[in-house]
């Protein structure tokens, strides 16, 4: 029983889904339709690039960069900045839970070496609302926004048109609240500036994520890029293949049943097409905030074709509560792990600064309409 209680706490967000997912079969009981709930597409480039990606960071390609970077900072303010960008601008790439999870640990790394440690919890909460704005921009940048993409056919320029001018905002504001950190000057931290060892196997892996980048744009099949994917770890790192992220897999899995299910069951269906009509980038804003922007996206787009509505609305609700988005709780959860952790000052700051870009970026939105 303590292990059941463990993972629940470890992995909520599936557990309710899985639940979620099974209540609606009472109502839909399994039959031939089931199979066609499922996305394939995007659950095969979620695993690709999980574990490219993971293979990449295992080269030392972002601690190299990451290194380069910050040796080359002058006070508190300015390392917390290059932080915060490197957040913003890698989750456009890697996802912005894999940029916290690369760039949260090293922050703590830095700042402990530079003698600021105290500045860690302002700096992390920047990184995680960076991490979630960043990504915003491609459809690799995070889980919901791949989804998205897919589901409404958008072309790669078809949907930058939609992020674009959200993400410039979004990179002035990270930039300015970079201000909120201390000016003071910082001693030269040994270590950061040393240059960190990338191995030969960066190739491979930038290769085969320029292979994943190719199948987002349409251009490659994605059953090549899945068999490419995986015959290549196989060959020369097939420890890799399990590096990805399984529950997230099976969330999606999960939440594909369950909103494929509510789509058959007519009244349910009517109330939230009713629901949505004319108040979809509300909605799912309002979803996000509590159950999180990747399941409101696998929700909500089942009963709206505002494919454009919906982008924004999941990502701008990537703010706002800890669990609006699951890189947040990562964020959370890796700040936690520091030592000298403050989670209820984290917590108080986090929230004052993602309910601020929350309600700057809906204003900025409704005025560019």
């Amino acid at each position: 029983m303590k292990a059941v209680l463990r993972f629940i706490r470890r992995e909520p967000v599936l557990c309710i889904a899985a639940l979620a997912a099974a209540v609606s079969c009472c109502f839909v009981p399994p039959d031939r339709e089931y199979p066609a709930y499922f996305d394939l597409r995007t659950l095969a480039l979620l695993y690709c690039l999980m574990t490219v990606v993971a293979g990449l960071s295992r080269a030392g390609l972002f601690s190299r960069l990451a290194r380069s970077l910050c040796g080359m900072a002058g006070s508190v303010r300015s390392l917390g900045l290059i932080l915060v960008l490197l957040s913003f601008f890698s989750s456009m790439l890697i996802t912005n839970d894999v940029a916290l999870i690369t760039f949260v640990p090293f922050a703590a790394a830095v700042l402990t070496l530079a003698r600021r440690p105290g500045a860690l919890s302002r700096v992390v909460v920047l990184q995680t609302a960076a991490a979630n704005l960043g990504s915003m921009l491609t459809p690799v940048g995070n889980p919901q926004n791949l989804y998205l993409y897919s589901r409404y056919g958008f072309t790669m320029g078809q949907f930058l048109l939609i992020t674009l001018p959200v993400w410039c905002l979004s990179l002035a504001l990270c930039a300015a609240a970079c201000l909120l950190l201390p000016g003071d000057r910082l001693e030269k931290a040994d270590g950061t500036g040393e240059r960190a060892e990338v191995k030969k196997s960066v190739w491979l892996h930038g290769g085969l994520f320029v292979l994943c980048l190719l199948t987002v744009v349409r251009l490659l099949p994605w059953p090549v890029m899945l068999a490419g994917v995986i015959l290549a770890l196989l060959i020369a790192d097939r420890r890799l293949l399990g590096k990805a992220d399984f529950f997230l897999l099976l969330t999606f899995a999960a939440f594909f049943v369950f909103s494929g299910n509510l789509a058959r069951i007519p009244a349910v269906s009517r109330l939230l097409r009713g629901l949505l009509e004319g108040r979809e980038y509300a909605v799912s804003l309002l979803t996000s905030q509590v159950i999180s922007n990747v399941p409101a996206a696998l929700l909500l787009s089942g009963f709206t074709e505002a494919g454009k509505e919906l982008v924004l609305g999941v990502d701008i609700g990537g703010l706002g509560t800890p669990i609006a988005s699951l890189a947040s709780l990562i964020g959370l959860k890796l700040y936690s792990r520091t030592e000298g952790a403050r989670p209820g000052r984290f917590l108080l700051e986090f929230t004052a600064v993602n309910l601020l870009l929350l309600g700057l970026l809906t204003l900025a939105k409704i005025l560019l309409e």
